[in-house]
């Protein structure tokens, strides 16, 4: 039996596909930001408290799928359609009331996932003011083998245009970008990298010894 070695070119084609991803689906519409002066709370944000000398009520709270905000001492506040800085008059004025000359900080953070290409994929709490690859960074930065130029936006399963260049997604802000909690950050991998090319040389080599063989 011979083999012919003019299918050698088309085994290598189809090798080198078989390593790449598949295409992106289609993009909807680009997501409108909030500005830093109506950042509005949903529910699946996280707030971080810091009350200076009372290390028992710090900590970060979830606000829930009621648009519910459970905190120490102050109990539930019905945060829905809540501006962050109109949050953080309500609950330093609460906390007077307990304590003299208490100082506090109040941090919104976005949950967001972080996954595909990345050291440690995972849910992160991040302060809506990084940039996407500050959140990278979170994640231990993204594998040799990742295409960080096409990073890409999901909601619900769904991908949500960006709609800025690399060079600007470097310095624009979670918020101005428009993310949001329960957002996915997705790292795709690189349609043909090293390691690929690895494989297909051995695939090369198995079947030029395969050829030789039974020629």
């Amino acid at each position: 039996m011979r083999f012919p070695i003019r299918a050698l070119p088309a085994l290598l084609l189809a090798a080198a596909a078989a390593c790449g991803g598949s295409p992106p689906p289609a993009a909807l519409a680009p997501p409108r930001p909030d500005s830093a002066a109506t950042l509005v709370l949903r529910p699946g944000d996280v707030i971080r408290i810091r009350v200076f000398d009372h290390e028992e009520l710090s900590g970060e709270y979830l606000i829930d799928e009621n648009a519910v905000l459970l905190l120490p001492l102050l109990g539930e506040t019905n945060v829905r359609d809540l501006a962050v800085p109109e949050l953080r008059t309500r609950i330093r004025a609460g906390y007077a009331q307990l304590f003299t000359r208490a100082f506090i900080t109040i941090t919104p953070l976005f949950r967001v996932a972080v996954l595909g290409e990345v050291v440690k994929p995972g849910l992160y709490s991040v302060d809506p003011t990084l940039t996407v690859y500050d959140l990278l960074a979170l994640a231990s930065g993204p594998l040799r083998t990742a295409n960080e130029r096409k990073t890409r936006l999901l909601r619900g399963g769904q991908e949500i245009a960006l709609g800025i260049d690399p060079a600007s997604l470097a310095r624009a802000t979670l918020r101005e970008l428009g993310i949001r909690s329960g957002d996915q950050i997705l790292v795709p991998r690189r349609s043909f990298t090293r390691d690929d090319l690895v494989i297909v040389l051995q695939l090369a080599n198995l079947v030029v010894a395969l050829y030789a063989i039974l020629r």
